[in-house]
């Protein structure tokens, strides 16, 4: 992009002179390259996860309802770019709105495989699909409608290690694909909820990996499911974080540091998942700040909280060894508070999150998962809508800003030089930027009235990069 596509303002903030890269947005409008990709009469949802398959020629997908969300998604389907061909890989006969749904799916970096939610299968509208009601299911896209259940979920004490009693939501393979990460709400503190009135339904975070299966008793009700992998949490929640203090009781928008793992100062390799986890302010407010939780090898072991499983009245714990760092500090500030799914860079030397500037507008900021002081990479006037995104070579992030794609270079050119705006300023939202595996296309979701239709439909579009 040359000079000319850009007008630089200089403005005085509290005596500062800020150099406003927010008015070099104000450049002319690009040409809208986008492609529209699918054109049925139903939600073809990407949902913020990675949908290019490993080869980059197919974007798996949901068809979730405007009713019934994720419990209502009947299918998991996916279509080829070049053609426009859509092959279902996973069906659910007689769906209802109450579930069991089947959604929020993401290809495997290198297999040929997809994993998503998946609710109990004996759903009702007396018992429908929640939170707390599901596992992650994965299906090979050549052997579609065999599924392999990842997680198991035993709620019958004694509970089983390498089980879950509740649901698991969000899940994000690792480079690697040897482990995948999750959130997750507890089917048993949720009864407990509903009996005391006590907040104790709180979301954390966990891991799988193919330690070995986990065969689990079968009830009656079909809420007990074995699984092909270990599960355990990883992030200890607390009802009533200590103001001031670094306990959370929400932990969640969460994601892979690196290839699921970064450099520590002592050089060594350290598998983390970086997160939002909700503080309590001195003044007790709750703030969500950006955290890191690092996770050992062997997860079959006992932490110093009690036991992975957990108890009847107590949430699984986290295994030995490990440890979870808060990173920003922002609950004392003026305008306090991170937001959006927190994304590393594939090399694992930035988080990039979303924060208010000095103006309290959105921006994205980016920080070491060692540590240290944030930098503040962006400065739209009317801010950062979210989908922050990588590019695969870890130099370009993609976002949304003014219902439009915005291409940010991290380094290397003058910072008025830096900014690309790929789609026009518009008046419909756009959402669920992914980034191919060459780092040459975008995919996301655009809201389309076909013509002579009584409501739109979520559509998958493409867009070229480079």
């Amino acid at each position: 992009m040359n000079d000319r596509s850009f007008r630089v303002s200089a403005l005085f903030w509290n005596g500062t002179l800020l150099l406003m890269a927010a008015n070099a947005f104000l450049y002319s409008q690009p040409a809208d390259r986008a492609v529209q990709l699918t054109r049925g009469a139903y939600n073809h949802d990407l949902d913020n996860n990675d949908n290019f398959s490993p080869d980059g020629k197919w974007l798996v997908y949901d068809t979730r309802t405007g009713a019934g969300g994720i419990g209502g998604s009947p299918s998991v389907e996916r279509v080829h770019i070049a053609t426009g061909k859509v092959e279902v890989l996973f069906s659910i006969k007689d769906n209802h709105p109450y579930g069991p749904g089947a959604g929020a799916v993401s290809y495997h970096p290198s297999a040929n495989q997809v994993i998503f939610i998946h609710g109990l299968p004996f759903c009702s509208e007396k018992n429908p699909y929640q939170q707390w009601k599901r596992t992650g299911v994965i299906v090979e896209d050549r052997r579609p409608e065999v599924a392999i259940r990842m997680d198991a979920r035993d709620v019958t004490f004694p509970f089983t290690p390498g089980a879950l009693r509740g649901g698991t939501h969000r899940h994000d393979w690792s480079r690697d694909g040897k482990w995948v990460g999750f959130t997750y709400n507890d089917a048993l503190m949720k009864a407990i909820e509903d009996s005391t009135g006590e907040k104790v339904n709180l979301r954390t975070i966990g891991v799988s990996t193919p330690l070995h299966p986990v065969a689990v008793d079968h009830d009656g009700d079909g809420e007990n499911v074995s699984g092909a992998w270990y599960s355990v949490l990883v992030v200890r929640v607390v009802p009533r974080p200590e103001p001031g203090s670094d306990e959370i009781s929400n932990a969640a928008s969460d994601s892979w540091v690196g290839d699921g793992s970064y450099r520590t100062r002592e050089g060594r390799k350290q598998r983390a998942r970086a997160f939002l986890g909700t503080v309590r302010s001195k003044s007790n407010q709750p703030v969500d700040e950006l955290f890191v939780v690092e996770i050992p090898d062997a997860i079959d072991q006992p932490g110093e909280f009690g036991p992975l499983e957990g108890t009847p009245r107590t949430f699984p714990m986290p295994p030995r060894g490990t440890v979870q760092r808060r990173l920003t500090f922002t609950a004392e500030t003026a305008h306090p508070g991170c937001k959006g799914i927190v994304r590393s860079s594939p090399d694992g030397q930035w988080i990039a999150y979303l924060a208010a500037d000095s103006r309290g507008v959105s921006q994205v900021f980016l920080i070491s998962p060692q540590g240290g002081s944030p930098r503040q990479v962006t400065e739209h006037p009317t801010g950062v809508q979210g989908s922050v995104r990588w590019s695969p070579d870890s130099r370009s992030i993609g976002y949304l800003s003014e219902n439009s794609i915005v291409l940010c270079r991290i380094s290397g050119e003058p910072f008025e030089r830096r900014f690309r705006r790929l789609t026009p300023v518009g008046r419909e939202p756009l959402a669920n930027l992914v980034w191919s595996p060459d780092g040459a296309t975008i995919a996301f979701n655009r809201q389309v009235k076909a013509e002579g239709a009584d409501r739109a439909w979520q559509q998958i579009f493409i867009l070229p990069v480079k």
